[in-house]
């Protein structure tokens, strides 16, 4: 083996930064938002208040964007989350207030209605043979309809008495001095790095997002795995919307939509961090959070109230472009890698051949 095939080349030097980057990039930028933030606004932003209000505001949008990290991972899209998240909250509100349901038996009931919504969408999806973009958008509009005749287009409003005080405290609470719903966020997080990083459930989806053809030659059934992966955005989606309802207090049935763009932008954002070039839960957790940092400086700062879609639309596109991006570099360092194996294996050969032909001579 000649010298320089043990020193590390400038393309893997390159490589190394570049990985570095990629996995712990967006974690530095949010750091830096924080101190940016904490210097021009060090009486209100670096404060426990200024934290426990943004743990608490983005926790659904967080709970959201990891809902639809797995169907990312499986290379499909659930637009209907939003739809869904307003007809779950709505739900919930009418069992409690209109048929006076104990709490926890409509909480449960919405949850298993959110995972029974999203096995019909995979099944629309895989067996079906609809586009996931049109089957959910479709599916999503009925839900919306549901939501309208629930209501009757207006809002659900609890009696004098309000509503169970339990109940609200499950967005209301604290926990060790911090709102309660970050810990469902943390909870939630952990939960889905487990499943798609350590199970083979989580294996199986990557297969099938990054080659479907490969994974069913594989043996791995790929539609029933995908109704899985719909079926468990269904009950994150399910659970946001027990939550939702115990923070707004009231049956709202268009607030759902105002949470679709900012669940997308955390998950494929997400997608550019830690594993870059797949979803993955703690890159959406982290992609969660410097928007979350984001959005409360510019706020504070006095943005107008137009800054926020703003923001979040921007962000998204470029979510986009970098997750297509790192996807592309993934698979181009995952070739070079193959081809400086091939590399290498043909100069040893080499090395070898020339050492005993001169030792025989």
């Amino acid at each position: 083996m000649s010298p320089s095939s043990t020193r590390p080349t400038r393309t893997g030097h390159r490589r190394g930064h570049g990985h570095f980057i990629g996995t712990y990039g967006l974690l530095a930028l949010t750091v830096l938002l924080f101190l940016l933030f904490s210097v021009l606004l060090p009486d209100t932003f670096p404060t426990l208040d200024n934290v426990s209000s943004i743990l608490s505001g983005q926790s659904i949008p967080a709970i959201l964007a990891l809902g639809v990290t797995v169907p990312i991972a499986s290379g499909k899209f659930d637009l209907s989350i939003g739809y869904a998240l307003g007809l779950a909250h709505v739900m919930v509100l009418f069992l409690i207030v209109e048929e006076g349901w104990p709490w926890p038996l409509a909480c449960l009931v919405v949850v298993i209605g959110g995972s029974l919504v999203g096995a019909v969408n995979g099944v629309i999806v895989e067996f079906a043979r609809i586009d996931a973009f049109i089957a959910t958008l479709g599916t999503g509009s009925m839900m919306y309809a549901v939501t309208g005749w629930i209501t009757d287009g207006g809002r659900i409003v609890p009696g004098p008495d309000g509503l169970p005080a339990a109940f609200t405290d499950l967005y209301d609470g604290r926990f060790l001095g911090l709102p309660v719903p970050a810990f469902y966020v943390l909870g939630l997080a952990i939960v889905l790095w487990v499943v798609l990083e350590r199970l083979p459930f989580g294996r199986y989806l990557y297969v099938i997002g990054s080659n479907p053809r490969a994974a069913e030659i594989v043996g791995i059934p790929t539609r029933r795995y995908c109704v899985y992966a719909f079926a468990c955005s269904g009950t994150v989606v399910g659970f946001a919307g027990v939550l939702l309802a115990a923070q707004q207090q009231i049956g709202n049935p268009s607030v759902g939509l105002d949470y679709l763009l900012p669940a997308f932008v955390g998950a494929l954002l997400g997608s550019t961090a830690i594993k870059p070039g797949r979803a993955n839960a703690i890159g959406t957790l982290v992609a969660v959070t410097v928007l979350a940092v984001g959005l409360a400086g510019i706020g504070q700062l006095g943005a107008q109230f137009w800054a926020t879609p703003l923001f979040n639309g921007g962000t998204l596109l470029i979510a986009v472009g970098l997750a297509g991006y790192s996807a592309r570099r993934r698979l181009r360092t995952d070739a070079g890698a193959t081809a400086d194996a091939g590399v290498g294996g043909t100069g040893m050969g080499t090395g070898t051949g020339t050492g005993t032909g001169t030792g025989t001579t």
